[in-house]
């Protein structure tokens, strides 16, 4: 009973069109009240100790590395870089979007500031070439999820917090599995491209690789930086988080002189904004966990289910 009173109540507010944060939040009251032990302290306290975590810091940290690098022409380069290498070929563009979407994985971690980018960048080039938009916005959407696989990835930061399990290992094991996504895209990109007549672009030139490399060089470190220290235990994923968002503001600042002071005013505000909906979203998370716990939910999900984890006796004996 005490099961379907939180399933319904959490299905419920997201049929409604609830945001998710605040769907987790009346779940956790209406399993609260069914307890008989609400209390509104409790609730507050819950959501602010769901939030109070050293390493969730790495969100906010990367977040801005993430607005950083698109204000400040890193992710720019990295999507020049994917034109020179790909750009030549049919449907190059969508090729480019994938290229670029890894590569940008691999900077920032947060699937909303590298989708941000790419359609910034990438969708008018696109429309265009003759590619048509929605299918355009489909591909970049799909190569957009990428960046919450690679790492540094925040929702690899979130779920380690949540379930008490090593982020510098998540981060080491989601480099191929992103990496099998981008192809998979790939793959379905080819069949669908090949109906389209767009404009391909010539081929760039040896020199133009060169160049484009060479400028997207001061990006292409800042992974190496990150997964070289933390598997050689230089920092922690959190401090991983503050070494990329320090070295995106010195190279967007001091290198590549796009990103001025009031400008940055914009990026951490834009930062703050996402981080805030990150945050809150995972402090209501931690009161249905809490109270997941107190009811013993799992427990009683076990018990349901015990009836049909047992063999049947002939299967027993015949073994």
């Amino acid at each position: 009973m005490t099961i379907l009173i939180f399933l319904s109540a959490l299905i419920g507010s997201v049929a409604l069109g609830i945001p998710i944060a605040y769907s987790l939040l009346l779940s956790g009251v209406a399993l609260m009240v069914h307890l008989g032990n609400f209390d509104a302290q409790i609730l507050a306290q819950n959501v602010l100790e769901g939030a109070n975590s050293f390493p969730l810091l790495a969100v906010p940290f990367f977040m801005l590395a993430g607005e950083i690098m698109n204000a400040g022409g890193l992710s720019r380069r990295i999507v020049d870089l994917a034109i020179a290498l790909v750009g030549h070929v049919r449907g190059g563009l969508g090729y480019v979007t994938i290229v670029a979407a890894c590569l940008m994985a691999s900077l920032s971690g947060s699937a909303v500031a590298d989708t941000a980018a790419l359609t910034a960048l990438l969708l008018p080039m696109m429309v265009r070439a003759g590619h048509q938009k929605a299918r355009s916005g489909g591909l970049i959407a799909s190569a957009g999820i990428i960046a919450p696989i690679i790492p540094p990835s925040i929702p690899f930061v979130v779920f380690g917090v949540t379930a008490n399990v090593s982020i510098g290992k998540l981060f080491m094991a989601g480099i191929v599995p992103g990496l099998m996504m981008g192809t998979a895209c790939a793959m379905a990109w080819w069949i669908t491209a090949r109906t389209e007549a767009v404009v391909t672009p010539p081929r760039a030139s040896r020199v133009d690789v060169l160049k484009a490399l060479r400028e997207s060089s001061w990006a292409l470190v800042l992974p190496f930086i990150v997964l070289v220290g933390l598997k050689f235990g230089v920092f922690t994923p959190t401090e991983a988080a503050v070494v990329a968002a320090v070295y995106a503001f010195f190279v967007a600042t001091v290198v590549y002189r796009e990103l001025n002071f009031k400008r940055l005013y914009e990026v951490f505000a834009a930062s703050s904004k996402t981080t805030a909906i990150i945050m809150f979203m995972v402090a209501a998370a931690s009161v249905s966990a809490w109270l997941i716990a107190v009811a013993d939910l799992p427990g009683q999900l076990i018990a349901v289910l015990q009836p049909f984890m047992q063999r049947p006796h002939h299967l027993a004996v015949a073994s």
